[in-house]
């Protein structure tokens, strides 16, 4: 029996590993739930799973989903960041899934860290601001993080069996999202309803937009560096529209594994939380007798900039990754407020990253104020596109 936390349950991760918990009641037990403010389906969570622990953004919110629960329901609710902290270092967990969307997962994770919990992480934001001191503490406290986004978990497991002296190369595919065949001239018309229609994957409005314009796969490449210990030049962006390949990992021989599967989330977060066994959640196979093609093409650069500033951000390192995400962050809700365009969202993040000073030797702490800075800096550029 494995005992669970889940941050950010009330998301599509969430959602999804609280399906394969259902399917799989012998295997795993919920022992706390997170979420941010949708205390409808937190409550409808917590009837079903009956976790000892509950945690909520803030005072009201805690206020609303009592009042929602059941008389004489037993658990525990608390709010904000200690309660986030309460729910990665509870002691009666094994395993914490960090699913919480953008740098609010940073501190959980660290925390679940400290306190000696195996990682399932799907919060690539993590890794992305602060990926050499997480994972330097995940070595000190012999931490495993178990990947969850499908790209990552597919290169963990092309790697298995394998000697790190012999990789080659990271493949990281991408659909390329909803506008890989629109013309660069039609971009400044894309509005948020667009962008949010994704052609294959199920995802969270944040997530969806980061797609779309590619800072998504930015953000991976990333992840990816920290989380297999490679240098920026080692790791390609390759579109595959289908999906089907989930990324490919090249050997030094010539020979390329990849993993491949439907579009579907269930089968990397039931590999993280079973690891290093697999369940078998009757999961269809990707059609291989039908006529559809495996296609692949380089992304373009020029009309999604936010690749490339993430590949800049991922050389520069040091504070300058968690900057492009945090006027990443700050832009994209900006963007699905209609209070900016599509293509302002790169336009500010550069802007943000070149006023950016790099700390050549950041702790947290340094990290933090980075990320503060740019979000503030953002806002202002926001409010300067708006008048």
């Amino acid at each position: 029996m494995k005992y669970l936390s889940i941050l950010g349950s009330t998301g599509s991760i969430g959602r999804n590993a609280l399906k394969i918990v259902e399917m799989f009641p012998q295997q795993f037990t919920i022992k706390a739930l997170a979420a941010k403010t949708n205390t409808d389906l937190l409550a409808k969570q917590i009837e079903q799973f009956a976790p000892e622990l509950a945690v909520v953004y803030d005072a009201d919110s805690a206020q609303q989903l009592k009042q929602k629960l059941v008389a004489g329901t037993k658990v525990e609710i608390l709010c904000g960041e200690e309660g986030y902290r309460a729910a990665a270092c509870d002691g009666r967990v094994d395993i914490v899934l960090t699913a919480v969307v953008g740098a609010a997962g940073l501190m959980p994770t660290l925390a679940a860290i400290e306190a000696g919990k195996t990682i399932a992480l799907a919060n690539k934001e993590t890794l992305v601001m602060a990926g050499e001191i997480v994972t330097m503490k995940a070595a000190q406290k012999g931490v495993q993080i178990l990947p969850v986004d499908s790209e990552h978990s597919a290169i963990f497991q092309c790697l298995q069996g394998h000697r790190k002296a012999d990789l080659a190369q990271i493949l990281l595919t991408a659909s390329g999202g909803p506008f890989l065949n629109l013309p660069l001239d039609q971009f400044h018309n894309i509005s948020a309803a667009q962008a949010l229609n994704h052609p294959n994957w199920d995802m969270g409005p944040k997530i969806t937009v980061d797609s779309a314009t590619l800072m998504n796969k930015g953000l991976e490449v990333l992840e990816a560096k920290s989380l297999f210990d490679v240098p920026e030049d080692m790791i390609e962006v390759v579109i595959h529209p289908q999906s089907i390949i989930h990324s490919m990992v090249a050997y030094r021989d010539g020979a390329v594994m990849a993993q491949l599967g439907i579009p579907d989330m269930k089968a990397a977060i039931a590999y993280a939380l079973s690891y290093p066994k697999r369940l078998s959640l009757s999961q269809p196979l990707p059609n291989f007798s039908g006529k559809q093609d495996l296609t692949f093409q380089k992304p373009d650069l020029s009309k999604f900039p936010c690749l490339a500033l993430a590949f800049q951000a991922c050389r520069v390192g040091k504070t300058m990754p968690a900057v492009l995400n945090a006027a990443n962050e700050v832009a994209v809700n900006a963007f699905l407020k209609n209070m900016i365009s599509f293509t302002d969202i790169a336009r500010i993040v550069d802007m943000a990253m070149e006023a950016h000073a790099v700390n050549a030797n950041p702790e947290l702490s340094d990290i933090l104020a980075a990320d503060q800075e740019a979000r503030e800096r953002a806002a202002d550029l926001i409010k300067n596109i708006q008048t």
